[in-house]
């Protein structure tokens, strides 16, 4: 089967790959949509230090299911719609047995550490299976992306009125625009990009900019409750920290290059007494994704902005790297 994989340093390329054999516990999938995300341009840039070399890569893909071993007790059906948490824990470590699976010592993820859904098929264990109900496969393959927002917006503990910021307008963005405004949150988002800033306003946003100005000093209050900095570079985590008012929350959810470094000013954080937070991955957060999903109190469709055959590949991961639209959707059958 053909299969996008990370071969070499700074490529992804299209190579045959045998049809994965089903272990006892698994399920197989034949992919039916997978999103390009920005961990697969770290990991072919080799910024993601626990990416395994000629991983076939997609963490974001729904399919079908297309077979389930013998040995696999699971109330799902061949024929399945189903969204897939990439996340497999140890359930054995100190992080498992405290209820963050996320942190897990021990984590595989599908599409970094073993081979994911960019390919007609993958074998995955049936727990990392959520079945979909009454949206097509592209919407259902965001439900990986949603759930990490999910778990972002919980971080940033977002409440009904708070005054939000969100700096950013890619698929991340618009995704923490649509869960905080639909929480009650006023939301103002930010991005150089013009396109993207409207398409903010189609998923809640109150206001756009491309340049923020909180209007005075944030420790008499000017400024935002919670921050999310939606981008992953240092410049913007920097000006992050200055548009939050005293008593605010700056969640980075972007993902930097492992060398990045951003300055603080212990005072700053002290005198407006600022609480700084990070987001990794998606902990408990699949089952209210794809939930959100089905409900379609959103139109999610809207983040996918271009769809192409898996042998297309190479055309679709320049659109990515262009940034010229959102989500690009690769579809392997």
């Amino acid at each position: 089967m053909i299969s996008a994989s990370w071969e070499k340093l700074g490529s992804i390329d299209l190579v045959e790959k045998p049809l994965p054999t089903l272990k006892p516990g698994e399920v197989l999938v034949r992919v039916a949509a997978s999103g390009i995300c920005g961990t697969d341009q770290h990991i072919c840039n080799g910024e993601t230090p626990h990416a395994t070399n000629n991983v076939t890569i997609g963490h974001e893909f729904s399919g079908h299911i297309q077979e389930i071993h013998p040995e696999t007790q699971t109330p799902l059906a061949i024929g399945d719609l189903v969204a897939i948490d990439p996340n497999i824990p140890c359930y054995q470590c100190t992080y498992c047995r405290t209820k963050k699976y996320h942190l897990c010592a021990h984590l595989r993820c599908i599409g970094v550490t073993c081979d994911g859904g960019m390919a007609s098929y993958v074998a995955v264990p049936s727990t990392a299976v959520y079945k979909t109900r009454g949206i097509p496969p592209e919407v259902a393959c965001l439900a990986e992306p949603l759930s990490c927002m999910v778990h972002a917006v919980n971080v940033g503990q977002v409440k009904n009125s708070d005054r939000v910021l969100v700096i950013g307008a890619g698929p991340i963005g618009l995704m923490v625009t649509a869960l905080c405004a639909t929480s009650g949150a006023v939301v103002d988002v930010c991005d150089i990009n013009e396109m993207r800033r409207l398409k903010a306003l189609e998923f809640g946003a109150a206001s756009i900019t491309d340049k923020v100005n909180v209007g005075g000093d944030p420790v008499l209050g000017f400024g935002y409750d919670v921050v999310f900095e939606c981008v992953g570079l240092a410049t913007t985590m920097t000006a992050s920290l200055g548009y939050a008012k005293a008593g605010g929350t700056v969640v980075w959810v972007g993902v930097a290059k492992p060398d990045a470094v951003v300055p603080v000013s212990p005072f700053d954080v002290y005198r407006r007494e600022l609480t700084i937070k990070s987001t990794y991955t998606n902990p408990f957060g699949m089952e209210q994704a794809v939930k959100i999903l089905c409900d379609k109190k959103v139109d999610w469709h809207k983040l996918i902005s271009h769809t192409f055959n898996i042998k297309d590949f190479d055309k679709a991961w320049q659109v990515f790297q262009q940034n010229s639209g959102l989500k690009v959707c690769v579809k392997p059958n």
